[in-house]
C-alpha cells in the first residue's frame, strides 16, 4: 500500500451491484463501506432485489450498505425504507432528495430518522437541498448526506465550493457523515480528503486505478512513453526514414 493510500483519512465506498466484484473488493482492508442504486442493480442484470441486498448483507455484515428505494409516493417509500432498514444493523436506506415530481422528500426523512432508520439521503446537488434535510437528521440515528460532485462538475461547475460549504454545515451533528458521490476520477479522492469529507463512493472501475495514487510522476511518464512505444511495435506500424528513402532511388 502506497503512503498517499495509507495516510488517507476519507473512507473509500465501493459503489456497483457486480457480486462477484464485491465480494473480492470487501478483502481490500481500504474499502469501508458499499453504496448501490436500481439502476446499477440494473445494469448487473439483478432480478431479486431483496434477494440480492440480503445476500450480499449475509457475506459482508460488518461494514454498512447503502440500498436505495424506488418507489415514487411517499407512504410506499416509507414502507420500502422500513422492510429495507429490516435487513441489518449495518444498512443505511437511500432517500432520493426529491420524488420525480421534484417534491421534497424532507418529511419522509424526518419520520424515517425518528423511527431510528439510518438514511442516506441521495441525489443532492446544491446547498439548499443540504439545508433543507439537516434538521430533519439531526435527532436521528447515523446518517449520510450524499452529494453527487461529479455531476455537478458534468454540469459545468465547480463542486469544491459546493463540498466545503457542505462539510461546514454538517461539522456541527457528529452523526451526520458527508458522501462526496460519482467522482469521476482518482484526485477527487485526494480532494475529498483534503476538505475532510468523511465518505467517497468509488466505482469498481475506477477502483482499479487505485494503486496508482501517489505514482511519482517521472516513473509514470516513463511508463507511458514505454506503452506507446511498444504498442506501435507490437501493431507493426512502420515509417521509412529520409535516408532509407534516399538509399532506394
Amino acid at each position: 500500500m502506497s503512503s498517499r493510500l495509507s495516510s488517507l483519512h476519507v473512507k473509500i465506498f465501493a459503489d456497483g451491484a457486480d457480486k462477484a466484484s464485491i465480494i473480492e473488493l470487501a478483502s481490500n482492508p481500504l474499502i469501508k463501506g458499499f453504496t448501490t442504486n436500481p439502476t446499477l442493480m440494473r445494469k448487473a442484470g439483478v432480478k431479486d432485489y431483496e434477494a440480492f441486498c440480503r445476500e450480499m448483507i449475509a457475506a459482508i455484515p460488518d461494514r454498512p450498505f447503502s440500498f436505495e428505494v424506488f418507489s415514487d409516493e411517499f407512504d410506499e417509500m416509507e414502507d420500502q425504507a422500513l422492510r429495507i432498514a429490516s435487513w441489518g444493523l449495518n444498512v443505511y436506506v437511500k432517500i432520493t432528495i426529491t420524488n420525480t415530481r421534484a417534491e421534497s422528500s424532507a418529511p419522509l426523512i424526518h419520520r424515517l430518522a425518528r423511527q431510528g432508520v439510518k438514511v442516506n439521503v441521495t441525489a443532492v446537488l446544491t446547498l439548499d437541498q443540504v439545508d433543507a434535510v439537516l434538521p430533519h437528521l439531526k435527532f436521528g440515528p447515523p446518517s449520510y448526506v450524499s452529494i453527487f460532485a461529479g455531476r455537478v462538475a458534468d454540469a459545468g461547475h465547480d463542486p469544491l465550493p459546493l463540498m466545503c460549504g457542505a462539510v461546514s454545515r454538517i461539522a456541527a451533528y457528529r452523526q451526520i457523515e458527508l458522501i462526496w458521490a460519482s467522482p469521476r476520477e482518482l484526485f477527487n479522492i485526494v480532494q475529498a480528503d483534503s476538505i475532510g469529507c468523511h465518505i467517497i463512493t468509488v466505482t469498481h472501475d475506477l477502483l482499479k486505478k487505485l494503486p496508482t495514487l501517489g505514482h511519482d510522476l517521472n516513473e509514470v511518464s516513463l511508463d507511458t512513453v514505454r506503452m506507446f512505444h511498444d504498442d506501435a511495435r507490437a501493431a507493426g506500424y512502420t515509417l521509412e526514414t529520409a535516408k532509407q528513402l534516399a538509399s532506394r532511388a
